[in-house]
């Protein structure tokens, strides 16, 4: 269960990047995303995380408060 939200958040934090990036919608960042990970033959969060190092140094991480 965490792998796949420490997936989402880097997810969720690349689209964001993107769509700082580029005026876009949240949905075409995901597809720039989707695209990407397509091209590359390589897993979505995978490109997600890349994305995410290259601007933020480390690869985000998850918080639950209990």
């Amino acid at each position: 269960m965490s792998s796949a939200m420490d997936s989402r958040t880097a997810i969720d934090l690349a689209r964001g990047i993107i769509m700082g990036q580029n005026p876009c919608k949240a949905e075409e960042a995901f597809e720039i995303l989707q695209r990407v990970s397509s091209n590359r033959k390589e897993k979505l969060h995978d490109i997600a995380r890349e994305v995410v190092l290259g601007v933020a140094g480390n690869a985000g991480t998850t918080h639950f408060e209990p």
